[in-house]
């Protein structure tokens, strides 16, 4: 039996809070929180929608029952088609969040692999992510590549770096 499992609505405060967590971990600091209360019914909503194209993955905590211990999001997104992708389909995820109790168990990876099958079932080509140095060996390990990306004002890569999944191998 699979440790993960599709967010439903029931699910939305607990992916907000790890939502936060990615937040927090990537600023350094603990940011507002405040903004939860306006984005819950938006994201149970989309929850709800289970041919939509936003899809969350997560992992129920193995200590603490009605908590989660991760969360993978992404969405589906269109743009003009291309060599290599004529349907224009993009996936891109987003989100990736571990409770810091839960770490280094393998929960993020089965959350990648369950999205990145999502994104597969739907004829998606492409993958995009952006990712911090300590995530980099993860998504390297899924089959994700560097890709150039943007600098900040100095000219200095930015800490996130931009992956791509050559998603074409699916088919």
């Amino acid at each position: 039996m699979s440790l993960v499992r599709r967010a439903v609505p029931e699910d939305a405060g607990e992916l907000l809070r790890l939502r936060q967590v990615m937040i927090d971990s990537m600023s350094g600091t603990g940011g507002s929180t405040l903004w939860h209360t306006e984005s819950l019914s938006t994201l149970r909503r989309r929850l709800a929608e289970p041919d939509g194209d936003f899809a969350a993955f997560v992992v129920d905590h193995p200590r603490r029952p009605g908590a989660l211990a991760a969360l993978v999001a992404g969405t589906v997104e269109y743009r003009i088609g291309r060599a290599g992708n004529p349907h224009g389909a993009v996936g891109h995820v987003f989100s990736v969040a571990t409770d810091p109790d839960a770490r280094l168990r393998g929960y993020a990876r089965a959350g990648m692999e369950a999205l990145l099958d999502w994104f597969r079932g739907r004829g998606v080509p492409q993958v995009d992510l952006n990712a911090s140095a300590e995530a980099e060996p993860l998504y390297a390990s899924l089959g994700f590549v560097r890709k150039p990306g943007p600098l900040d004002a100095a000219g200095a890569a930015r800490r996130l770096v931009s992956w791509a999944c050559p998603c074409r191998a699916w088919r």
